[in-house]
């Protein structure tokens, strides 16, 4: 999917909501259970419900690959549930030696065929471009997070060439040189609302993939006018308040209501902070 594709998918669903499916056994509607694969009935049901509210489904690999071949299988039935207008992430934080890199790029990108990655960037340039030489894939490298241990690394202070910047905005302007807007993102969290603009800066036609709305506390408003550049320029996840809305049978209905009440606020910020 080309940023053109994403930012028309946005424009026509008034949406830029993105749909963590984090699925977890122990969460789920005890009905469910029965079924031979529980977690992509789950997800089959939630992606039936919303596909029409949302621009992105966000599978965290790790939730299925807990589960050893059994859960990569529901990996990717989920992955062939998801519509094909429908961005897909496989927030899988890889990040490794260039070799092997690529062979997690082919694992994603050809092997299962999602439309983009979250990458760490720690290892550096050899770790990050391999997932680049993809066409029409993206990755999506981690950059200012919104978990409590982020303040350990992320907001140190680099000095390059005489001039102070913290870690994270050395990621921004330093991968900038490996990618483009056209195949690069980064995940920056919703509790750092205060340093948005400051991304912005540094980053200023970039999509940026937010975590931490609903359940974590982040504010969509805050986000949405600080955030929002000409392509919109945000996917903002929502996981545990939309898929966990409801514990009964209903579960799919009220996760469908509550990614409403989300993609409603949303067509509110696009008709305010979109500029025109």
């Amino acid at each position: 999917m080309t940023r053109q594709q994403l930012f028309e998918q946005i424009q026509r669903k008034r949406s830029y909501l993105c749909i963590g499916l984090d699925t977890d056994l122990k969460k789920i509607p005890q009905h469910l259970l029965q079924h031979e694969d529980p977690i992509f009935e789950f997800n089959r049901q939630i992606i039936d419900a919303t596909a029409d509210l949302c621009v992105a489904y966000k599978p965290n690999v790790a939730f299925y690959e807990a589960h050893g071949p059994k859960g990569w299988v529901s990996l990717q039935r989920t992955l062939e549930a998801i519509p094909q207008d429908v961005f897909s992430i496989a927030d899988a934080k890889r990040g490794d030696i260039g070799n092997t890199s690529e062979l997690y790029a082919r694992a994603f990108f050809e092997r299962m065929n999602f439309d983009s990655i979250t990458v760490a960037p720690y290892m550096g340039a050899d770790s990050v471009t391999p997932f680049l030489q993809f066409k029409d894939k993206w990755v999506i490298l981690l950059a200012l997070t919104s978990n409590e241990g982020s303040k350990d690394f992320q907001f140190s202070n680099v000095v390059t060439q005489g001039e102070a910047h913290f870690l994270f905005e050395k990621v921004l302007i330093k991968s900038q040189k490996w990618g483009t807007p056209e195949n690069l993102m980064y995940v920056v969290g919703a509790t750092r609302c205060d340093y948005i603009e400051r991304v912005r800066e540094i980053a200023p036609d970039h999509f940026l993939l937010v975590p931490g709305v609903g359940a974590q506390g982040g504010s969509l408003e805050e986000i949405s006018r600080y955030g929002m550049n000409n392509h919109c320029g945000l996917l903002v996840n929502s996981s545990r308040q939309i898929i966990y809305a409801s514990q009964g049978e209903d579960f799919a209905e009220k996760a469908r209501a509550a990614a409403l009440a989300v993609q409603q606020e949303m067509d509110k910020y696009l008709n305010e902070y979109l500029p025109q």
